[in-house]
């Protein structure tokens, strides 16, 4: 088992901070979402709301894990068949499609990191479906969370709610811990076994993340080191959501005034 830091009460608070940030950076870029705006149009427009009116740090900016080369903007544009780390460019977006903005800002030295699908004009039914999917795959997995669950029982519940829908989920990256930290322990698979991994406890923060695939599982890493397609590129969709473990339950910590609600059954449960 790997350590997992517990958040204290200041660290709580800063992390309410970043991400109820992140969240509305989502808000505000969501009007500019229209057909014939490029991926690079809705980086900049971004990173000025981040630097110059949150006076926030753009994280993906160059970002530099082991065996990468820095990440070259400050949001990730995935769109259709990318599955994750899309970087932005003169990619003009069109009528029907899907795309996923990922936002993560760093304030007083604190990581808030969320994403959500956006649609490009009218959408597919099936391009639709498969964004709902993706959506209810989240909040399935973050409605598990409360202290003395383990790991292996959210993956298990967004796996089986994706598979039984028709969907494959990619098992290459997932969720993992956040704090003063990018990445932290855990990592939050989206498939696995009930009553395996480690268990749950409160002050724990970490993101929900599933990336499911409209096809195969199977994944392509293009030649920019960042950018993972679907191999067979059906279309993919992704949300994201970074959570405390609270005595009782959960606290989603990436909320704004405009974030999509939760699905009613979600609601209802």
């Amino acid at each position: 088992m790997h350590k997992i830091s517990i958040k204290n009460d200041n660290d709580i608070k800063g992390m309410r901070i970043a991400g109820k940030l992140s969240a509305e950076v989502l808000d505000y870029i969501t009007p500019f979402i229209k057909p014939g705006i490029t991926t690079e149009e809705l980086n900049k427009i971004c990173h000025n709301y981040m630097v110059n009116i949150q006076y926030t740090i753009p994280a993906p900016l160059n970002y530099c894990p082991k065996g990468h080369i820095p990440f070259p903007k400050s949001i990730c544009t995935s769109i259709n068949d990318i599955i994750c780390h899309g970087i932005p460019g003169n990619k003009i977006l069109k009528k029907g499609d899907i795309l996923n903005i990922d936002i993560t800002v760093i304030k007083n030295g604190y990581y808030g990191d969320t994403s959500r699908m956006f649609y490009v004009g009218e959408p597919s039914l099936k391009a639709k479906r498969l964004s709902n999917i993706a959506f209810e795959c989240m909040w399935i997995g973050i409605v598990k969370i409360k202290p003395g669950v383990h790991l292996g029982d959210i993956g298990y519940a967004i796996q089986k709610h994706a598979e039984k829908s028709g969907y494959s989920v990619v098992r290459e990256f997932c969720g993992h811990g956040i704090g003063k930290n990018f990445h932290e322990e855990p990592r939050v698979m989206n498939y696995g076994i009930p009553g395996t991994l480690e268990k749950l406890k409160t002050g724990m923060i970490f993101t929900v993340e599933p990336m499911i695939n409209a096809g195969k599982r199977e994944i392509k890493e293009m030649s920019d080191g960042w950018t993972i397609r679907t191999k067979d590129r059906s279309l993919s969709a992704q949300w994201e959501h970074t959570i405390l473990v609270t005595k009782n339950g959960f606290e989603v910590l990436t909320i704004s005034p405009n974030m999509p609600s939760p699905p009613k059954f979600i609601i209802n449960t």
